[in-house]
């Protein structure tokens, strides 16, 4: 069995990252939990859209390019039928893309601050 890289992690979340940004999703933030002890995963990657169509082509956008560019499939999906939060589960990194509303709400930057943020600028 091939030894996972460090960087295979980092890898997917930049994957991840361009989905999120090719459909303009907003507030991009990566948390990072490689430090933290018995963490469930090394990285969530947030943002949110405006609409519920925008959340959809998000998460549909995450999906096609993280295929093309590492060859991955999400171990898990959900939210797809409501689109108020979609989550793509890599095992290693978890997305989560809201709507903008149910991200305030939920406010997971915030829950997990203990983590590493990294603000991901839009261009």
């Amino acid at each position: 069995m091939a030894k996972k890289k460090k960087n295979d992690s980092v890898e997917l979340t930049n994957a991840v990252i361009d989905g999120m940004k090719k459909k303009k999703g907003l507030d991009i933030i990566r948390l990072d939990f490689e430090k933290i002890p018995n963490a469930m995963c090394k990285f969530f990657v947030i943002c949110h859209g405006t609409s519920k169509t925008q959340v959809d082509s998000i998460a549909d956008s995450v999906d096609e390019v993280v295929k093309a560019t590492i060859g991955l499939n999400p171990w898990h999906k959900e939210g797809y039928e409501n689109a108020e939060w979609i989550l793509l589960d890599y095992a290693d990194v978890v997305v989560h893309i809201f709507m903008e509303q149910t991200r305030v709400f939920f406010n997971l930057e915030d829950l997990w601050a203990d983590t590493e943020k990294q603000i991901i600028e839009n261009e």
